[in-house]
């Protein structure tokens, strides 16, 4: 393990973040990560032995195995953004080979794409690296441009090529939220049957949820109900943004919530917020990754303090992708590294 220098890297957010005391859902609570957590958490649910075995497979590889906690790196944005957008900056990855390699140097637990990127170099890499299938989609090619998961691929040909888990993405709040949640529902149920994991993208997409010039698909109580449909269809790890504010439900007036949500089991500490996103993951019983976010010129901080606001409140670990891939391999390497020593740091503590 590399050395982290917190504080050359969290400058004046380092004892805001790392000495933070959590006082709303006390950690005694949660099913928290560790080396026994499939044994501890997973074996008592109704998931096939050949699906444990493939989520011990995903905790069990690469720099974090044994850990309890996952790195993984998801690159389907040739889809999700085009191409041009996602690869120009390194057009070395318009290769499918150069995002695996990526991966494998840089000590993920998995590699996440498409069907497309992830069946180019199956039969070298699949026994190398746990792969992850995204099945779904959404593809900027129609105009006007729509928002909406289109299944481009089929569990069935995830499991032709050897990979352990797939993943697909769910527009809650949407007004296509309906079909995607049929479709995906279905999905999972046929990816347990053959024994593989399921990972579940619970993202918020409608334009009402911007009010006053404030992004509410990025509250804490919104963001934590998406995660809590997505336990609902048995996602066994759930992926989502890490949430910078609360108040959703309150300010867009709708749906029903309580407030003791925000006068006790939430603050305005990023961590607590992230809290509770844990929280409705089944109180960790699935567990939570925050995506890393888009790349931008603080991407090695930046990335430090998402995983530190992850681990500190009790999530599972980290997938980040534009961050790693849009730069140098060996920059992008020392990125993910990077990330992976903030759960390899002991020091580092649940709050």
């Amino acid at each position: 393990m590399n050395k982290l220098n917190l504080q050359e890297l969290l400058e004046d957010k380092t004892a805001y973040l790392l000495e933070h005391r959590c006082t709303t859902i006390p950690k005694e609570k949660l099913h928290l990560p560790g080396p026994d957590f499939i044994d501890r958490v997973v074996s008592s649910t109704d998931r096939k032995p050949a699906v444990l075995r493939s989520l011990a497979q995903l905790y069990n590889h690469g720099r974090l195995s044994g850990t309890g906690y996952l790195s993984i790196l998801p690159v389907d944005q040739g889809v999700e953004h085009s191409a041009g957008a996602s690869f120009a900056v390194n057009p070395d990855y318009f290769d499918p080979e150069n995002i695996v390699k990526l991966a494998i140097e840089g000590g993920c637990n998995a590699v996440a794409s498409t069907l497309g990127v992830l069946g180019a170099v199956a039969r070298r890499y699949a026994h190398k690296i746990p792969f992850l299938v995204k099945l779904n989609h959404n593809e900027f090619l129609s105009y006007p441009n729509t928002y909406d998961q289109i299944y481009f691929a089929q569990v069935e040909q995830a499991w032709e090529m050897g990979a352990v888990a797939v993943g697909a993405t769910i527009y809650f709040g949407s007004e296509e939220s309906h079909h995607q949640i049929r479709e995906t529902t279905r999905a999972f149920q046929r990816a347990h049957e053959l024994g593989m994991a399921t990972v579940l993208w619970c993202y918020l997409r409608n334009a009402a949820f911007k009010k006053n010039n404030i992004d509410y698909a990025l509250s804490a109580d919104l963001t934590g109900q998406a995660n809590h449909l997505g336990v609902t269809i048995e996602a066994d790890i759930i992926k989502q943004k890490q949430a910078v504010n609360n108040g959703g439900f309150k300010a867009l007036q709708y749906s029903k919530t309580s407030d003791l949500v925000y006068d006790r089991l939430t603050t305005d500490h990023p961590i607590d917020l992230n809290r509770y996103q844990v929280a409705n993951c089944y109180m960790g019983r699935a567990g939570l990754i925050n995506s890393g976010g888009e790349a931008g010129k603080n991407d090695l901080a930046d990335a430090v303090k998402t995983a530190i606001i992850n681990k500190r409140a009790g999530g599972t670990g980290l997938i980040s992708g534009r961050k790693a891939f849009q730069k140098p391999m060996r920059e992008g390497i020392k990125l993910l590294n990077t990330i992976q020593d903030v759960y390899l740091d002991t020091s580092i503590t649940i709050a």
